[in-house]
């Protein structure tokens, strides 16, 4: 056929149509409902619109609902959507961009009037009408110049930077036509507004142009979409139940942590309920350090700047570092890492290759510039702790190091009570070599090391191109909270950089020297960020190991308090935290006070209690109480906490 080309189809088989036939031909000619569901195509790899012309030989996908890629594309159009209700209701909004996020989209607009929440209720209408009149997502292509024209004289400064930026004189611009509302955008996009079924705009923030506070404030407003309502639904009502669980809320009304004004944000107080929950997770990590071989360190918070440049943190690093500090003898710098603090101590004497591997480990606080806008409770700080440890070991090592670090990740979570976890392998991208250090071989090898070490494990992972640190490929394990929800914790890296820096060296087992290789790692990510996430995963209601009161006795008058009060001596006596409440205050009061605060076990007694040497036990979660020995409830608390169960 002259002027044909072939499409091969996922199943194999080959299509021969004439040269410029569409993704959407291809599919309505294997049948109306496949071309009634595909929404986006794949073509070689790249995402186009169904209804670009094919003009060579291509492999092609159909993508529907069924495929995540689709979503986003889906998601990408939603905000289109959005942008042009916005439009239709007030004609004077400017347009910034409008992307899709992992769990929806938003649009920046820049309006000297605020949006309201009424606003957001009509705009949300006005889109529901849009996808009724099921208008499509056209695409145009307009030379630079004519764009640029268009846009200026609509005062669209925005549309105009993006295309300055991102095009080049010589070429012509990609335009998305939806109803009245035209956008500089490369898509691609679903075929309609119609095939839009379910979406809800989610709250207004504010966002400064280009992220400069020089620059004019933007209106942002978040929405999410999704391929059925039912999705949706369930999306809002892990949103209500997120709101519950807020670390920040909990943190207040459990009396957990703070952040004070006076002192600055980012910054977070530990109140004496938080410190118990800390001084646990610590125990715990030192703990397994010493049991898994690691040494114990300590080091300074600060260090003189030539530190930071030999390590190339002054060089990679120093936007997220706190400015200088002019001392007596030198600049010093707050430290944002504590590796460079582990290789001088490796570095303090020369080590044999039988003293190899070498591993460090420390809670170490460490110290990062964040903007205002980033900070987010225990999240995202400005001072933590990290639960530090780097590895100094000979190649031969490497792969068992490492698989090593990833089976203690595996452990801190399953302690923790996680039994859910997805991993990814950041590598480099060889095309963006001034974000990245070292050679092609350095690199290759790191990489088919965390590779070769994730499949032994049989760990599924998925590979993210450009995300490595610029010294080193890494696995990050990102644990499934209870609600659903991905936090990014535990993070192995391998170094092929610092070694280098710091000329590194051990005797080889023939005397030569050579240079010894360096994995990083992070399991609890920090202190304060696992804490936060433990807490919005428990909703506050923590373990019993972790429970900063294991046990309130609640005698049920003045004269049952000697009772109450030798019972909590033989619980103190195994460890148990455990307070008596001998307030002249009424029993149910007191019972639901603690029980606000999320206590496990409340244990009330009486005349009957005192009598029977035994206790009215009232469990977190359960509606019936249960009366038994007292001793029978030391022994089962003890074993409970021995266990440490995920929860009651």
């Amino acid at each position: 056929m002259a002027d044909s080309i072939h499409v091969k189809l996922p199943d194999g088989s080959v299509k021969e149509v004439p040269k410029g036939t569409t993704a959407f031909d291809i599919a309505k000619s294997i049948g109306q409902r496949l071309a009634d569901a595909t929404l986006v195509a794949k073509t070689n790899g790249d995402l186009i619109d169904v209804t670009r012309p094919l003009e060579k030989d291509t492999d092609l996908r159909l993508l529907t609902d069924r495929d995540p890629e689709a979503l986003e594309v889906y998601r990408h159009s939603s905000a289109h959507l959005l942008a042009a209700a916005v439009l239709e209701l007030f004609p004077e909004t400017k347009l910034g961009h409008g992307p899709p996020t992992d769990t929806g989209f938003f649009y920046d607009f820049y309006r000297p009037t605020p949006f309201t929440p009424d606003d957001l209720q009509k705009i949300e209408k006005k889109m529901q009408e849009l996808v009724q009149q099921d208008i499509p997502y056209a695409r145009e292509f307009l030379p630079r110049n004519e764009g640029l024209e268009k846009f200026k004289g609509e005062g669209d400064f925005m549309k105009c930077h993006f295309i300055e930026q991102f095009t080049k004189p010589d070429e012509k611009i990609s335009i998305y036509k939806t109803g009245k509302f035209l956008d500089f955008c490369r898509g691609p996009h679903i075929p309609s507004t119609g095939k839009i079924k379910a979406f809800r705009l989610l709250n207004i923030a504010g966002a400064y142009w280009l992220g400069d506070e020089k620059n004019p404030q933007l209106q942002r407003i978040y929405g999410t979409s999704f391929f059925s309502k039912k999705d949706l639904d369930d999306f809002l009502n892990k949103q209500e139940e997120a709101k519950k669980r807020d670390h920040r809320v909990l943190g207040q009304q459990l009396d957990l942590f703070s952040i004070q004004e006076l002192a600055g944000p980012g910054l977070i107080f530990w109140h004496p309920k938080g410190g118990i929950i800390r001084k646990e997770m610590e125990d715990w990590m030192r703990a397994e350090y010493l049991k898994r071989g690691y040494s114990l360190v300590y080091t300074p918070h600060v260090a003189r700047r030539q530190l930071w440049q030999t390590s190339g943190h002054e060089g990679y690093y120093a936007s997220n570092m706190f400015d200088v500090m002019e001392l007596d003898d030198a600049e010093y710098r707050l430290k944002p890492m504590n590796c460079p603090f582990h290789i001088l101590i490796y570095k303090d004497s020369l080590k044999s290759y039988r003293d190899l591997p070498v591993r460090l480990g420390e809670l170490g606080t460490v110290y990062r510039y964040e903007r205002s806008g980033v900070m987010h409770g225990l999240l995202r700080v400005r001072g933590f702790t990290q639960d530090d440890a780097h590895i100094f070991c000979t190649p031969e090592q490497i792969e068992k190091e490492i698989a090593d670090c990833v089976e203690f990740a595996r452990d801190v979570l399953k302690d923790f009570g996680f039994d859910q976890f997805q991993t990814e392998l950041s590598t480099w991208n060889p095309n963006d070599r001034k974000n990245f250090v070292g050679s092609d071989e350095q690199w290759n090898l790191a990489t088919s090391s965390l590779e070769k070490v994730l499949k032994q494990l049989n760990i599924e992972y998925k590979t993210i191109l450009g995300e490595a640190a610029f010294y080193g490929p890494k696995i990050d394990i990102k644990l499934v909270d209870a609600i659903g929800r991905l936090w990014q914790l535990s993070t192995v890296q391998f170094d092929f950089n610092l070694p280098q820096r710091f000329d590194l060296e051990y005797v080889a087992e023939d005397g030569s020297r050579k240079q010894p290789l360096m994995v990083h790692r992070a399991l609890y990510g920090s202190v304060e960020r696992f804490f936060g996430v433990l807490i919005e995963h428990y909703a506050g209601a923590f373990p019993v190991w972790l429970s900063p009161v294991q046990a309130v006795m609640i005698p049920i008058s003045e004269r049952h308090a000697e009772y109450a009060n030798q019972v909590a001596d033989q619980l103190k006596a195994i460890g148990v935290r455990v307070h008596v409440d001998s307030r002249n205050e009424k029993m149910n009061a007191k019972i639901r006070e603690h029980a606000m605060q999320k206590v496990p076990f409340l244990l009330v007694v009486g005349d009957k209690e005192a009598e029977a040497g035994k206790v009215n036990v009232r469990t977190r979660g359960k509606e019936k109480t249960e009366d038994m020995p007292a001793a029978e409830f030391v022994e089962k608390i003890r074993n409970v906490i021995a266990e440490k169960r995920p929860g009651l």
